[in-house]
This record gives C-alpha cells, sequence and structure tokens, in this order.
C-alpha cells in the first residue's frame, strides 16, 4: 500500500488487492480514515466510507484530494502500471 502524499497530518495511499474498483483514494489521519471516488470526467469526488471524520476533517481531506486530484491521477495510473507488470 503505497502512500502517495503526506499532508496535515494525512496519509493518501492505494491497496494492492482491490481488484478491478474504480480509481479511489485512501486516507487516514490519526484514527481517522476515508476513501475517496475519483472521477477524472467530471473532476469531481465521492466519499465511499468515512470512519470517525468530523465536519471539518472532511472538507479538509476534500480540499487536499481536490488541490493534488491531478497528481492523485497520475500515481493512480502509475501504481496499475506496475501491478500489470
Amino acid at each position: 500500500m503505497p502512500t502517495i502524499l503526506l499532508i496535515l497530518g494525512w496519509r493518501l495511499f492505494f491497496y494492492a488487492n482491490e481488484g478491478n474498483e474504480p480509481i479511489h483514494v485512501h486516507c487516514r489521519k490519526e484514527d481517522m480514515e476515508c476513501k475517496y471516488w475519483l472521477d477524472p470526467e467530471s473532476f469531481n469526488i465521492e466519499e465511499a466510507f468515512a470512519h470517525r471524520l468530523s465536519p471539518a476533517d472532511r472538507r479538509q481531506i476534500r480540499k487536499i484530494i481536490y488541490e493534488h486530484f491531478d497528481y492523485i491521477l497520475e500515481q493512480w495510473e502509475d501504481f496499475q502500471r506496475r501491478l500489470r507488470y
């Protein structure tokens, strides 16, 4: 599960064993964890799940994902390419 970004205490990462799931990113900070689906067509994110996040935490991680949207997509593609080989 490679870490792709560390920012403001948040660790953004992917899992290698999730089959054919669409583009998404996992995020963890202290005892909080969440997962967001990314839609590159509409530049949109959707919360898949969130554990122990306050409304402020949700706003913060959504902002981080939006600010690094293209970078996350690039890392996703690179990660998926490496898994195939």
